[in-house]
């Protein structure tokens, strides 16, 4: 198909990157707070089910139309499965069984996958040895900064480690299949709006079938205000983001994001939170920068000439 996207991107897709990126770094402060008060089933259904409910409240009020037909909402459903449903029950049973930091180095792999799928199914997106480079090096540099202990479980619970390797694969294939809603006419609230309803309708037997959410005690407000905290900045304001990205940038550039994400928490937890910064945060942070750099190719490019 004819190249429709930034494989460049614009200071304006950077920013939407880096905002995207901090909206998803601040899930790990709510999901810090409320995990005490809930299982994780059961905030994944409050998480998609709040933002579905606040997406289809901005869609009434903006006038947005409704998708009607059969093969829209076909690609919706098939949207949340490969961008919710999977990937999230497969990382909430893979992190009962390893810990959380060598689950975000697998998480990481994300940009590798989606550079090779993309690469053999988009013809706007080829496969480029800068591409590779650069996956491999930003991976480098989460590992680098999570930090070499998070390393030490490596060879142990293989299976739940296959779960996130599992988990990223299906994140790529969703960055590259979200690519039709452009082509469809459906804008990024419209498509936001449709993936998570379709997966909250998919994980509500889930969620009452292991958690029994009706039996838990009632959280309280605190608990309340970080699962809508959750919802509408970390879910809503997103996944608009994302399908906005997705569609001037491609897949490949918006999975960049794996990468800033862990920056984001780190400097979140620095800057709100008062945590300390180490060497190995700075080191790490540089090397991802270098892959950026490397994916995007300008600098590299300017250099050359």
């Amino acid at each position: 198909m004819p190249s429709t996207i930034e494989n460049t991107m614009s200071p304006g897709v950077w920013a939407m990157l880096l905002t995207l990126s901090v909206l998803w770094g601040s899930s790990f402060f709510f999901v810090g707070i409320v995990v005490s008060a809930l299982p994780p089933l059961t905030i994944v259904l409050a998480r998609v089910g709040f933002a579905a409910v606040t997406l289809w409240i901005i869609i009434a009020v903006l006038g947005v139309p409704i998708p009607r037909s059969t093969k829209a909402w076909l690609a919706l459903f098939g949207m949340g499965v490969l961008n919710n449903v999977i990937p999230f029950l497969l990382i909430v049973w893979g992190q009962t069984q390893i810990p959380s930091g060598l689950a975000s180095i697998f998480n990481a792999t994300t940009p590798l996958f989606t550079v090779v799928i993309a690469g053999i199914l988009l013809s706007d997106e080829r496969l480029t040895s800068a591409k590779l480079v650069g996956a491999f090096v930003g991976l480098t540099g989460t590992a680098y900064m999570i930090g070499p202990a998070a390393l030490s479980d490596l060879g142990s619970d293989a299976l739940a480690q296959l779960a996130i390797i599992g988990a990223s694969m299906s994140y790529g294939l969703a960055s590259v299949f979200g690519r039709r809603f452009k082509s469809m006419g459906l804008p990024p609230v419209t498509t936001a709006a449709g993936q998570v309803t379709a997966s909250t309708v998919i994980l509500v037997p889930f969620a009452l079938l292991i958690d029994h959410p009706f039996q838990l005690p009632m959280p309280g407000l605190e608990v309340w205000a970080s699962l809508l905290g959750l919802a509408v900045f970390s879910t809503v304001l997103a996944y608009i983001l994302y399908f906005k990205i997705l569609s001037v940038a491609g897949a490949t550039n918006l999975t960049l994001v794996t990468f800033l994400i862990p920056i984001s928490a780190i400097l979140l937890g620095y800057f709100v939170l008062g945590e300390r910064l180490e060497l190995s945060h700075y080191i790490g942070m540089a090397i991802i920068g270098l892959s950026l750099s490397i994916i995007d190719g300008r600098l590299w490019k300017r250099t050359r000439s």
